[in-house]
């Protein structure tokens, strides 16, 4: 027994919303790779959720332009 345990990504504590829109937010565009590590969930259930979880993360793309940019009154 451990006072932690390795969960199905998007189950646990780690704010991966906030890791993405950091990551887009410096403009990085390569690869992501996440370990699955979960003993509490087989794996043909967890391996694709979670991979459905990031993919969903990873589709948060930052605007073109800023926010207020789409209120100017300049074309």
């Amino acid at each position: 027994r451990r006072g932690w345990d390795f969960v199905s990504t998007g189950r646990g504590d780690v704010p991966w919303e906030e890791c993405f829109r950091a990551l887009n937010h410096i403009g990085y565009d390569g690869p992501i790779s996440i370990e699955w590590e979960d003993a509490g969930m087989d794996r043909l259930h967890g391996a694709p959720e979670a991979l459905a979880y990031i993919r969903s993360l990873n589709a948060i793309t930052p605007p073109d332009a800023a926010f207020d940019a789409a209120f100017s009154s300049e074309s």
